[in-house]
């Protein structure tokens, strides 16, 4: 029964965990670009108090075994990178990636590259289209003061036309980078991620190119999120809480009992 009680606790803990990844997911429903994540969960370890196999006779042996578990622990926190659905925005700045891939930009200490889906980029003072935050692409997109439109072409090709002229210019060239391992990616908020050993080393490519996705003008990718599934998840996890808790009062309850044996 005291092994009930530490068990019983783990599971709510790991409810715990679970809801609040949910309500994680639940509050970036309108966030640009993000990627819901999963909780992943692992069994701990198991008193054997009778080994599967073991002999009970010359010839017989037991066939299954007798095996009591400890509870239940998070074992990961994965993003799940599939595709969000598309807003239109019309915006010459505003990009969506249809596909695989990232966008790369420059972090404050001007070496660090990040990664990041939300395409969401503005020119700054001097021109350089960069995130709400000001981190720069790391393509170096300049938009020239005397341009008078912005197109830029599903393979990334950046193209203006300049005042008084009417033939398009191109001005630089977007590439994105794509991971063998994206869940491996470590979240820095604000959209961003940073690759880490799991993730493995960027490939840098084209867009449309062969495994990139290509980039759609005038458009972002919204988030991933279901809230209806998501509100599922949750209901599932409060039952699964109020389970856990159930079987601590009943534990709890056997123990009175025992407790007030008399002879």
């Amino acid at each position: 029964m005291i092994r009930a009680l530490w068990t019983a606790a783990s599971g709510m803990r790991a409810q715990q965990q679970n809801i609040d990844v949910i309500a994680n997911n639940l509050a970036n429903v309108n966030t640009t670009g993000f990627k819901k994540s999963r909780v992943d969960f692992q069994d701990l370890l198991y008193q054997t108090i009778r080994v599967p196999g073991s002999p009970v006779a010359q010839q017989t042996q037991i066939p299954t075994g007798l095996q009591v578990g400890y509870g239940v622990r998070p074992a990961s926190t994965r993003k799940l990178f599939f595709q969000g659905n598309a807003i239109q925005t019309e915006s010459d700045y505003d990009l969506m990636i249809d596909g695989d891939g990232f966008f790369q930009v420059i972090a404050e200490d001007g070496v660090t590259t990040l990664y990041t889906r939300d395409g969401a980029f503005h020119p700054d003072g001097e021109g350089r289209l960069v995130t709400a935050d000001g981190l720069p692409l790391k393509d170096n997109i300049v938009i020239p003061q005397n341009a008078t439109k912005i197109s830029i072409s599903t393979d990334g090709i950046v193209y203006a036309i300049l005042e008084g002229e009417d033939q398009m210019q191109e001005i630089g060239r977007i590439q994105l980078a794509k991971f063998i391992n994206p869940a491996g990616l470590e979240n820095v908020g604000r959209n961003l991620f940073k690759k880490t050993p799991a993730s493995g080393e960027p490939i840098v490519g084209t867009p449309t190119s062969p495994g990139f996705g290509s980039i759609v003008k005038g458009f972002l990718e919204v988030s991933n999120v279901e809230v209806v599934e998501e509100m599922v998840k949750m209901i599932t996890a409060q039952r699964a809480y109020e389970a856990n808790s159930r079987a601590i009062l009943t534990s709890d309850d056997m123990l009175a009992i025992a407790n007030q044996l008399r002879r």
